[in-house]
């Protein structure tokens, strides 16, 4: 997925290309007006691979329009099953899924995909998905879902990049078992709650993820008919039934895209509102805004706006939820560098994912890395550069950076950007910044050709 770019077909087979995109961003536009927040991505493509569990047709709403959606579609479909969308709704007949193999050209670009592992299993008694991608943000392993599998019953082994699992001893079902996770990792809570709603007996998962994404996943199973109690606890207990059933649910908003708008108005220095969102998924982003300066006012429940102030310094350590955000890490790094003052920004979640500090420095920011600590001491002001998106958030970041340099922006590895936000250049622009995506001729390795780039640098 990292490094290779995205076509509207999603065939990435080729290692040429002749047009890459990228984002222009003019600095220094105020921004003003209201974000509709779109549907959360984390949660949909759970969800997405919770219908398998399910024999009969789902239907879901707010759902993103976003690369990452679109890859877990053609992964279900090469499962067996039927979708269809309109909008921002999408329907889904899991009724005839067979224990295919998800290609894995799909499979490695979308680490979500590896949650099929988990309901397959408990549906068919079989299940062999390869081993997932994702961004290169660090290592990521699928040991927990493995451990967790295995503890219900399940024989997994790994061969050629291919985890096969089955249901030992001639049953048809898992059973019921008490987990620990050795981390409270999203993806191995989710995969073995699913696979537990099916399971004979009752599955209890302690030091479970505690994501408002795990909930809503446990939301949608409970809407089915599965019984699940503790969700959004570190100890999660779930009691399996013999079949799921019909259901019609709406993705909550997602809370990342929520708070990367709110650092978006604080960093344009601009009052801007935005809603649908929930507060309790933002109370450590709102906490730090309000530390560094910037205020958040709730003008109704799910309606917030963000007012500027002046910039201060402050420290941030990522965690596990309801700790502040890794997802969040890169674009508060962003409006850090133009705080008065020195920040410390602790990484503890991902070991690769301060890489956007190096694009942030070529825009004038003073960022020193020291192991999992990034140093920030905040400088007056920032120019625009070209940069390079090393992942989903540091893209999201780069662009607000933009915002707020002096001269232009140029935003190079876009496939990040469009994995994880729905319309976010558009969005930018309505709210009165100044963007424009261009094609411009590509090298063999995905680099802008001199060419090009005297012709960005014209166009600009």
């Amino acid at each position: 997925m990292e490094d290779k770019a995205i076509t509207p077909s999603l065939n990435n087979n080729s290692t040429q290309t002749d047009t890459v995109s990228i984002l222009k961003v003019w600095g220094k536009q105020p921004l003003q007006g209201h974000v509709r927040i779109s549907g959360a991505k984390n949660s949909a493509l759970a969800i997405m691979a919770g219908t398998l569990l399910c024999p009969q047709d789902c239907r879901l709403r707010n759902i993103p329009d976003l690369m990452d959606i679109k890859r877990m579609c053609q992964i279900l479909e090469a499962l067996g099953v039927k979708l269809q969308r309109q909008d921002d709704i999408l329907e889904i007949d899991a009724s005839s899924v067979g224990c295919s193999q998800a290609p894995y050209e799909l499979v490695s670009q979308l680490r979500a995909s590896f949650f099929a592992i988990g309901p397959l299993l408990a549906r068919l008694g079989i299940a062999r998905v390869p081993l997932p991608g994702g961004c290169a943000i660090g290592a990521r392993p699928v040991d927990l879902h493995v451990r967790g599998l295995q503890a219900m019953g399940a024989n997994v082994r790994i061969e050629h990049g291919i985890v096969h699992a089955n249901v030992k001893g001639g049953r048809s079902r898992l059973q019921g078992a008490s987990i620990y996770l050795d981390y409270p990792s999203v993806g191995a809570t989710e995969t073995l709650m699913m696979a537990a709603t099916l399971a004979e007996g009752e599955t209890i998962l302690e030091n479970a993820a505690q994501e408002p994404e795990v909930v809503d996943l446990a939301n949608f199973c409970r809407a089915m008919g599965a019984k699940i109690r503790g969700a959004g606890t570190n100890t999660i207990m779930i009691d399996g039934v013999p079949r799921l059933h019909s259901v019609d649910y709406t993705i909550v908003p997602d809370r990342i895209e929520a708070g990367t708008f709110l650092v978006a108005g604080a960093i344009a220095q601009s009052e801007i509102s935005l809603s649908p969102a929930i507060p309790d998924h933002l109370t450590p982003v709102i906490a730090k805004l309000r530390e560094i300066g910037p205020e958040v006012v709730m003008d109704s429940p799910n309606r917030m706006r963000v007012i500027p102030r002046p910039l201060q310094a402050t420290d941030i350590k990522t965690l596990p939820y309801p700790g502040f955000p890794t997802d969040m890490q890169a674009q508060f790094m962003a409006l850090l560098t133009l705080a008065e003052g020195n920040s410390i920004i602790t990484e503890t979640v991902f070991e690769n994912r301060l890489r956007h500090v190096a694009e942030l420095n070529r825009m004038g920011a003073d960022i020193r890395i020291k192991g999992q600590n990034a140093i920030v001491r905040g400088v007056p002001m920032i120019s625009g550069a070209p940069v390079m998106a090393t992942d989903l958030r540091a893209s999201a970041a780069l662009v607000l950076a933009g915002l707020a340099a002096d001269g232009m922006t140029i935003v190079k590895g876009l496939h990040h950007l469009d994995r994880g936000y729905d319309g976010f250049e558009n969005k930018l622009r309505q709210l009165g910044a100044r963007l424009e995506r261009v094609s411009v001729q590509a090298d063999e390795n995905n680099s802008i050709s001199s060419n090009s780039a005297q012709t960005i640098t014209s166009l600009g």
